[in-house]
């Protein structure tokens, strides 16, 4: 179990910038005595003034992402079921750092997902990089101990959320992808993928299922590397493969894209072309966890293509 504490954060997070700034009240987003529309909100640079206010009331789990991180997506929606279920006890403040770098600079994210807790305006440290649902569950048990240790027990009065027109719930995950979703809850990204292997054997076009495991076959594989060792591992071999591999997903995992990206070009570069295409393979495939559209992906694609010809 994860053992969290404010002393963890100290001096590593400086929110002074963001206090009592002056800003009008966002949609969704919480006053400190006054209910709300819904426990998971939006924060961005403007409005976390108030956020850290709410803190006072009930603790707040900020979760720190980004449109182009695939572990954030298998984090975040874990982190928005086991905030809801808790009825008012904790509010989630959503933070995607591309839109809000000051936030980001203020909580030095180097790497994302992160995800930090306030309580009474303390940061508290829960975690970097995606989990499985029973951590989540066992660190969001123990935040709670320790709000209630520092004085923080209140609840929000949330409010009933705005009603959907008739027929707009999204519809149900496939049969597969609902398997795939549970595996990666329970942190079994080996059963994960052969569910998103077994729907693209089903339908080879199914955009969904090809991004899905790309991103749990990611997780799998960063979930067994030792970051110094990788490390270590890569700088004694420029030119192994593998280790050049390991440290460009744990890059990637942690958003470090361009690292990743430069990292496996380089090598690329160096190598015979007779030994050149599992890189290349590799490339395409974290392409498609970022998305075409990203510039860093247009970058070093069009370095790739350079470099094949």
């Amino acid at each position: 179990m994860t053992d969290i504490s404010p002393a963890a954060l100290r001096g590593a997070v400086d929110l002074s910038t963001l206090r009592n700034r002056p800003s009008a009240p966002a949609a969704g987003t919480p006053a400190p005595a006054a209910g709300v529309l819904d426990v998971v909100v939006d924060a961005t640079d403007e409005t976390f003034g108030q956020i850290l206010e709410v803190s006072r009331t009930v603790p707040v789990v900020v979760d720190l992402w980004a449109e182009w991180c695939g572990p954030c997506k298998q984090l975040s929606p874990i982190i928005e079921k086991v905030t809801r279920e808790l009825g008012g006890k904790v509010l989630l403040a959503k933070v995607d750092v591309d839109a809000n770098p000051q936030l980001a600079q203020s909580f030095r994210a180097q790497s994302i997902p992160m995800v930090v807790a306030l309580i009474a305006g303390q940061p508290v440290p829960m975690f970097t990089g995606a989990v499985p649902e029973q951590q989540v569950r066992e660190v969001f048990a123990q935040l709670l101990q320790l709000a209630a240790q520092n004085g923080v027990t209140g609840s929000l009065d949330v409010g009933e959320a705005p009603a959907t027109e008739e027929g707009a719930e999204e519809p149900p995950l496939p049969p597969l992808h609902a398997e795939a979703f549970a595996a990666i809850e329970l942190g079994d990204y080996a059963a994960a993928i052969v569910a998103y292997e077994k729907a693209l054997a089903e339908n080879p076009r199914d955009e969904d299922a090809i991004a899905g495991l790309g991103q749990v076959r990611l997780l799998d594989r960063v979930q067994k590397l030792d970051l110094q060792e990788a490390r270590a591992a890569a700088a004694a071999g420029p030119l192994d493969v593998r280790a050049q591999f390991d440290v460009a997903d744990l890059d990637l995992a942690g958003g470090h894209v361009d690292d990743a990206f430069g990292r496996l070009l380089d090598l690329f570069a160096q190598l015979p072309s007779d030994q050149r295409t599992p890189v290349r393979e590799r490339l395409i495939e974290l392409f498609g966890l970022i998305g075409a559209a990203d510039p860093r992906v247009v970058s070093a694609r069009n370095r790739l293509s350079s470099l094949l010809f």
